[in-house]
């Protein structure tokens, strides 16, 4: 797999989240595709999905951007589910 070199994090800093920590809005299957996985890692704008070097699978709903477009990529497939977060919660844009 080639190395994902954008790093986004200083412009993803502006924004400000509030995470409802008893409630994921987006869960995955117990155990993901290795190869359907990938492809959240390389489309996910906020890089919530990330594979390790020894090929562990990390995700993290805290920091979404509720664009869905890892349910458009994998929805029925290894995205078990996904909502919008509670009222509330979840992204507040800024602009920097």
């Amino acid at each position: 797999m080639k190395p994902i070199t954008v790093n986004v994090d200083e412009y993803l800093g502006l924004n400000k989240y509030e995470v409802d920590e008893g409630h994921a809005h987006i869960t995955l299957v117990e155990h993901p595709d290795p190869v359907e996985f990938g492809k959240l890692v390389r489309v996910c704008p906020a890089a919530l999905y990330k594979v390790g070097d020894a090929g562990e699978q990390a995700f993290d709903y805290a920091g979404c951007l509720e664009c869905g477009t890892c349910r458009i990529v994998a929805g029925g497939g290894i995205v078990a589910s996904w909502e919008y977060p509670q009222p509330t919660m979840g992204v507040e844009y800024r602009y920097g």
